[in-house]
């Protein structure tokens, strides 16, 4: 019997699905916030790799959905519906915002890791979906993985080590 799980992979501003045994990973996330919406009743995940805030930041209309904390949230959540996935069953779990930068200004706009943190729970919130685990903030950059078999999300923290959320 074949144990080996298929890892679906989600690059940087990037949006995936993962369905029945497999497993959602994506690395290298700083200032960027990896967000989990999954539905427990079917088995079905979707994750989405935040890298701004809002796409009012959007330099053109062409944008990437994916990029921005309110336009990645809504279109994994119209994704997962397509897929079979029902709204009132969808749960989140989030990890990443890391502050990468130690700043000497005071400025608002090179908060990009809180910022995102803070726009990703309100586009959860405007969609009533749940956050149920998260694991942001600090200044190391991590990795994560959300496996279909237990609902969990692994999170590996560059040299804090490994947690499940």
């Amino acid at each position: 019997m074949n144990s080996v799980k298929e890892v679906v992979k989600v690059g940087i501003a990037d949006l995936k699905i993962a369905q029945g045994g497999q497993s959602i990973r994506t690395s290298g996330l700083g200032s960027c916030v990896g967000v989990v919406v999954y539905d427990e009743g079917l088995p079905l995940a979707g994750m989405v790799h935040i890298m701004l805030p809002s796409s009012s930041l959007a330099k053109d209309n062409g944008f990437n959905l994916a990029k921005f904390a309110d336009t990645g949230v809504a279109e994994l959540v119209k994704i997962m519906t397509h897929q079979g996935g029902r709204s009132n069953r969808f749960k989140a779990k989030i990890a990443g915002g890391a502050q990468m930068f130690q700043l000497t200004s005071g400025s608002e706009l090179m908060r990009i890791g809180p910022r995102n943190v803070e726009a990703v729970k309100q586009a959860l919130e405007s969609f009533g979906i749940p956050l149920v685990a998260e694991d942001t903030g600090g200044n190391n950059g991590r990795t994560i993985e959300f496996h279909l078999g237990n609902f969990l999300l692994n999170v590996r923290t560059v040299n804090m080590g490994i947690k499940d959320i």
